[in-house]
């Protein structure tokens, strides 16, 4: 799951908010700071009130994330999407198809839930601003094996980016996916993967119930089987 997927059903809870999305932020600006549930855990009762919601926040993250990766949904999405990379961009490992599936689902997923609920990720970016990175730092170099010294840095730039708005069109997103694809020493993907991105919005929305089911997720239950606008 990416940030608005974790993010949509606690918009009520902005400190929450912010330990959603630290295992996706660290993973962007310092991929050698790890946040592991068998070390927060124990350190929960020592932590002032808002640290708390911070760190519960990253506990629920890695649960959504343990639940969600072995779902059959996410791999019939995600392996459809594999196969559609392998078609568009040749055999060659290179490009590390399945690698694409799994982003591309998860990035349409947001993108999906982004036109269902208008909105509420303009509210998710309004919540943000409530944040503390100097304090979300501190925090992280409390709850992981390692220290980092860009966090703080580099959310405010993250909220100012505003990206998550730019999954909803084939061409932004592309754009966005090839900041990945650099990130990760990976070749840019050509202008043709908006037929990927197109065929993939059509897999995740019909595919939504399976992936975000009411009975898992009973907050989303009216969004997700609502019809699409």
């Amino acid at each position: 799951m990416n940030y608005f997927a974790h993010a949509i059903r606690h918009l009520d809870k902005p400190h929450f908010l912010a330990g959603l999305a630290l295992p996706d932020l660290i993973s962007v600006v310092d991929r050698k700071v790890r946040l592991r549930a068998r070390r927060i855990e124990p350190m929960r009762g020592e932590l002032q009130t808002r640290e708390r919601e911070i760190a519960d926040g990253v506990l629920q993250h890695l649960e959504d994330d343990r639940w969600f990766h072995g779902t059959p949904a996410f791999f019939r999405v995600t392996g459809k999407l594999a196969q559609e990379f392998r078609e568009l961009l040749g055999p060659d490992e290179n490009w590390q198809c399945g690698f694409l599936g799994h982003v591309v689902c998860e990035l349409l997923l947001d993108a999906e839930l982004a036109n269902r609920a208008p909105g509420r990720l303009e509210e998710y970016y309004q919540l943000m601003e409530l944040w503390s990175p100097s304090q979300i730092e501190a925090l992280v170099n409390q709850l992981a094996e390692k220290s980092t010294t860009r966090l703080a840095e580099f959310i405010p730039l993250f909220i100012r980016e505003r990206f998550l708005f730019d999954y909803v069109e084939d061409e932004p997103l592309l754009r966005r996916l090839n900041q990945v694809m650099k990130r990760v020493q990976l070749p840019a993907l050509p202008c043709e993967t908006v037929t990927v991105l197109q065929s993939g919005r059509t897999t995740v929305r019909q595919e939504l119930p399976q992936l975000l089911p009411p009975e898992h997720f009973p907050e989303l239950s009216e969004l997700v089987t609502m019809t699409s606008r």
